[in-house]
């Protein structure tokens, strides 16, 4: 048996609506106490320029509001809470990078685990309150409503320390030709799991990674 923690390379986009509804299942994952997992929390250039997005791949499907219809669709079936009804239709923010970058600059200055706890707050305050994440002003009262250091985030943001780790992210998610949001990327790299994994599916393949021999993975 292997011993040592399994690694997930966790890819999204925190205005997807997939990953919104997989949130459920990493705390399920993260619930399990007979496997040791560690999650590291990557972003996607995948809502980077909205309104381009939805002209292009919803054009002839209802624009923002046949896009606002599969959001409702999806999350209906997946999830006991509704989307806030200014979802994609007052609320609609124009790009994903900004609370992409406010999450790494909060992971900068107060660690992964208050970026991790950041960023579900960041996307529970677009689905569930509606209110626009694309904004710095609303990213910026939420990171003090989080009780987190405004000025070190901000500092981080200025400095460009923070728009390096994202940029970093992104290319990574390039160079691992991920697909789209969420992707999960396990065994150092071999294996990924994209979209709208069950979460019996996920545990299945975590848990045979964990029962394989320890010195299995440096086979060819």
């Amino acid at each position: 048996m292997n011993t040592e923690p399994i690694v997930i390379e966790y890819y999204s986009d925190v205005l997807c609506i997939w990953a919104w509804i997989a949130q459920r299942r990493i705390d399920e994952l993260n619930a399990q106490s007979d496997i040791d997992i560690v999650f590291h929390h990557r972003y996607i250039d995948l809502f980077g320029a909205t309104a381009t997005k939805i002209h292009d791949q919803w054009a002839d499907r209802g624009l923002f509001a046949g896009y606002r219809a599969h959001v409702c669709e999806a999350a209906d079936q997946y999830l006991s809470t509704s989307i806030h009804d200014d979802v994609w239709q007052k609320t609609r923010p124009a790009s994903s990078a900004n609370p992409h970058l406010v999450i790494k600059a909060v992971e900068i200055t107060a660690g992964q685990q208050s970026a991790i706890d950041f960023a579900l707050a960041v996307r529970s305050t677009f689905f569930t309150r509606g209110l626009d994440i694309g904004n710095l002003d609303i990213l910026f009262e939420l990171v003090q409503q989080e009780s987190i250091d405004l000025v070190m985030v901000k500092a981080a943001i200025t400095s460009g320390a923070a728009i390096a780790v994202l940029m970093t992210n992104y290319q990574q998610a390039k160079q691992q030709a991920i697909k789209g949001s969420p992707s999960y990327v396990i065994n150092h790299g071999r294996q990924t799991l994209y979209g709208n994994v069950g979460y019996r599916v996920l545990y299945a393949n975590i848990h045979e990674l964990k029962n394989r021999p320890e010195n299995e993975a440096s086979w060819c």
